[in-house]
């Protein structure tokens, strides 16, 4: 299967906060690899980081000023930021990829906040004509192979199943995220492909 491994930061989890670092990068389960040469990061524009720091979860409010100040002086408008992303979407490089199946969307937490935050900015109609309506979730397959009893508990969670992998730490930038929440896919394929032979 191929997938396109997407992050992005955010300036909150609740129903109101706004995407400010978007990111993503295509990879193939069949030869184990990223698509180096396809991934691709932007800042999206927020407010200011003082207009927000007040409303700011004590979490964001420490960890993404930088990406919040980034954000606000560099990042595209919703607009641009969607014909950016739709530019990529139709370019030959991308297409000749994917085939010509709707790409089939990756990361962690997609439910909770990657999808509705796409969703919500992009517009239906743009997530249909242009991802599959199934996605693979990290996060899902922690829960599943917890309950297989392959890993222990606590490993739905990014942090703990990168230490678990021997991967170090989560960068929480979106293009590291990207593609570290797609190289622990890989690692898990390899791992109980392993203890299948």
């Amino acid at each position: 299967m191929k997938y396109l491994s997407i992050d992005l930061e955010a300036t909150g989890l609740a129903e109101n906060c706004q995407i400010i670092e978007f990111a993503m990068i295509p990879f193939d389960t069949q030869f184990r690899r990223l698509e180096e040469s396809l991934a691709r990061t932007t800042y999206v524009h927020c407010p200011s980081f003082e207009d927000l720091k007040d409303s700011l979860d004590p979490w964001v409010r420490e960890h993404n000023e930088k990406i919040i100040r980034k954000a606000h002086s560099d990042g595209l408008t919703m607009t641009e930021f969607k014909q950016w992303l739709e530019k990529y979407l139709q370019s030959p490089e991308v297409r000749e990829y994917f085939g010509a199946q709707k790409i089939v969307l990756f990361g962690k937490s997609m439910t909770a906040i990657d999808l509705p935050f796409m969703t919500r900015d992009l517009g239906w109609d743009f997530m249909r004509k242009y991802f599959h309506h199934r996605n693979l979730d990290l996060s899902g397959v922690g829960y599943s192979l917890i309950d297989f009893g392959f890993l222990p508990q606590g490993m739905d969670s990014g942090t703990n199943l990168m230490n678990h992998l021997g991967m170090g730490a989560v960068a929480h930038t979106a293009l590291e995220d990207a593609k570290n929440t797609a190289i622990m896919y890989l690692k898990l394929l390899e791992k109980y492909e392993k203890k299948k032979n």
